[in-house]
């Protein structure tokens, strides 16, 4: 399985401004794996510790923050460290809050030890406002794979070079093939776990079984650092997100969530599932402007999860439905596709992401985009329907530069407003750098 993110590893550890790293991400993403891949590609040596499962090393970490100790510590477990051939991996270091205050020090003491750090983003974002090393250590975000990752892992590397020349005509003469890889990837998604259960089994069913089993872990996970009634109102939060968003108009509504329900009485629930990465909020906002947070209306917003397969899962959809046929494409009200496109955008570097919806409720933009110089509207459309009025009443309001719409339909550019394929949105930086 090939990552993307092994390339900003490598950027990392070739940095003359190099500090320790933290891997963030939701649980089962695959930070373990990366790090250690890493590690075996780029050093002759790889020391890995895993503050859940080696109590010692929790110990030794945890008597102080002298660095030079905590290496004499370590030569004596693992042998003489080269500072420069050997990569230090600290897993689960949300266990550990003095490891995690340790990287500050390495950082301004021991700058030659090549460091990465991992753990759950929940368990880090908890340590946050105490002891964390604020302005000491670089983060590399890792998210579930990309459909260009997913073409990879599944053999079709080939396709997805293909991409890298939005223009070229083979494109669409293998449209219907892409469109058979998406369906696959709405229905198994990008969780490594997951991947790799369809990859050696080519069943459907032992990969719902495999989501199903990652989203029990999570549900155990909310146990561990809730109350039982803050537990139940996560569950239930997390339970409804679906259903949120086969609506037409996805806004969240809490009432949906339960009868009656107050944004207060589910406000913690919510800060917990975003803290631990399975679920983005995505707030609107009233004005499409630099900046677009400026403008943000955190009180009207829609929620996501991190994993368009784990959706599918959430709200039991058989996979015949979407593998065998074009239904699920207009009967599931574009939520599968909005989610897709959501997920794509996230793992884009340097962008900001809102929706807007008009005064009158009338129009509403799936997500509007700030990146370097632009603002962009980003329409979603599950089939080759290319009808988007509310994307020509924000163009005629706002001109923008660029819009983007995705759908099914070929790729074009007329007049600035972009038709992106679906399995194309990831390289919707490229594109747009076109234009610079």
């Amino acid at each position: 399985m090939k990552r993307h993110a092994i390339q900003k590893l490598t950027d990392w550890k070739n940095s003359p401004n190099r500090k320790p790293l933290i891997i963030r991400g939701a649980r089962q993403v695959g930070k373990t794996w990366l790090m250690k891949e890493f590690g075996k590609s780029e050093y002759k040596r790889t020391i890995y510790i895993n503050f859940e499962l080696q109590d010692l090393m929790r110990e030794h970490f945890s008597a102080d923050l002298n660095t030079q100790r905590i290496i004499e510590g370590l030569e004596l477990t693992f042998s003489k460290i080269n500072p420069q051939e050997t990569l230090i991996l600290l897993d689960e270091i949300q266990e550990c809050p003095k490891a995690l205050t340790a990287l500050k020090y390495f950082y301004e003491n021991n700058p030659e030890y090549h460091i990465i750090a991992a753990g759950s983003l929940l368990g880090v974002a908890i340590h946050e406002n105490t002891s964390f090393p604020v302005g000491k250590v670089d983060f590399l975000d890792l998210y579930p794979l990309s459909f260009l990752e997913f073409l990879d892992a599944v053999g079709e590397e080939n396709f997805a070079e293909l991409l890298d020349t939005p223009q070229s005509p083979n494109i669409n003469v293998f449209k219907s093939k892409y469109i058979e890889l998406l369906k696959k990837y709405y229905y198994i998604g990008g969780m490594p776990e997951v991947l790799n259960v369809y990859l050696d089994t080519n069943d459907f069913k032992a990969v719902r079984k495999t989501q199903n089993t990652i989203l029990e872990t999570y549900r155990n996970d909310f146990s561990k650092h809730i109350s039982t009634s803050g537990k139940l109102k996560i569950d239930i939060l997390w339970e409804s997100i679906p259903n949120q968003l086969t609506h037409e108009s996805k806004k969240f509504i809490y009432k949906k969530v339960k009868q009656n329900a107050r944004a207060d009485e589910f406000e913690e629930a919510l800060s917990w599932l975003i803290n631990c990465g399975l679920v983005y909020k995505i707030n609107c906002i009233a004005k499409p402007d630099f900046p677009i947070k400026a403008y943000e209306d955190s009180k009207t917003f829609k929620l996501f999860i991190l994993d368009t397969g784990l959706l599918c899962a959430l709200s039991k959809l058989p996979a015949r439905i979407l593998i065998d046929g074009d239904k699920i494409f207009t009967e599931f009200k574009g939520a599968l596709a909005e989610q897709y496109a959501l997920q794509q955008l996230k793992i884009l570097e340097d962008i900001e992401i809102a929706y807007w919806v008009s005064k009158s409720g009338n129009a509403e933009i799936d997500f509007v985009i700030q990146t370097d110089g632009y603002i962009i509207p980003v329409e979603v459309k599950a089939n080759t329907n290319l009808q988007a009025k509310s994307l020509k009443f924000y163009r005629e309001k706002f001109t923008p530069q660029i819009s983007v719409r995705t759908s099914l339909a070929d790729y074009e550019i007329n007049n600035g407003l972009l038709n992106v394929p679906l399995f194309m949105i990831n390289k919707l930086d490229d594109i747009i750098n076109t234009f610079k």
